[in-house]
């Protein structure tokens, strides 16, 4: 699966710019020159992020396209334009600016960011299936074995031979796949049932932790 982008301009210096850019993150880009066809495709196809020239004689037909439809605002939006161009955005607010002539380390920057924000909305929900051995931590020296069903970014799923305890502060313990370095994350039961079923929050997790974890469900999201 992979992430795909819409590029609404015929200034084909700067789209190319952004193409090797895009092409560079294994974000797929559809160029439109035509607005009132962007338009069309925004409202049957998906895309996960917009990059409207502003300089584009009938862009501003796009941006109102946006307004009226709130589902698809929620991709990140970035506008480009040289100075003056932006000057027709009125209320519009976008995600992300670029100016031209681009500069490539500026947009490097600035697309880099809208892919975290693309890939964070996608992994938000998503879960990845898993039978993995960890063990939980709860209370002074007790530790329960158990089996690792789910993950994502919030939590995890288990199945233990013994009913997970409610306790008010526990660590989790797991290892990755294809990874021989732990995890310690506390947490804290948010469900468990008497055949030894559990699902467990995230309430503390280490930046690298995270990092670690959300380059890992960002692997096997795209590999389906």
């Amino acid at each position: 699966m992979t992430l795909s982008s819409m590029i609404v301009s015929r200034d084909w210096q700067e789209v190319s710019v952004l193409e090797c850019i895009l092409g560079g993150m294994e974000i797929g880009v559809d160029v439109e020159p035509r607005p009132e066809k962007a338009r069309e495709k925004l409202a049957s196809a998906k895309f996960v992020a917009l990059i409207v020239d502003c300089d584009l004689a009938g862009s501003d037909g796009v941006l109102e396209g946006l307004r009226v439809r709130p589902n698809q605002a929620m991709m990140p939006v970035a506008f480009m334009a040289r100075a003056h161009g932006f000057s027709k955005l009125k209320d519009a607010v976008p995600d992300f600016m670029l100016q031209k002539p681009i500069s490539v380390e500026e947009a490097v920057h600035t697309l880099s960011a809208a892919r975290n924000n693309m890939v964070g909305g996608r992994l938000r929900y998503h879960r990845a299936t898993l039978n993995l051995p960890m063990y939980v931590e709860y209370s002074p020296k007790k530790r329960l074995d158990a089996e690792l069903i789910n993950l994502s970014q919030g939590g995890i799923g288990i199945r233990s031979k013994k009913e997970v305890p409610i306790a008010s502060s526990l660590t989790v313990n797991f290892a990755l796949p294809g990874s021989t370095l732990p995890l310690s994350v506390r947490g804290e039961v948010v469900w468990n049932d008497p055949q030894g079923n559990a699902g467990i929050k995230f309430v503390g997790i280490k930046d690298r932790a995270k990092k670690d974890l959300q380059l890992w469900l960002e692997r096997q999201y795209f590999a389906r």
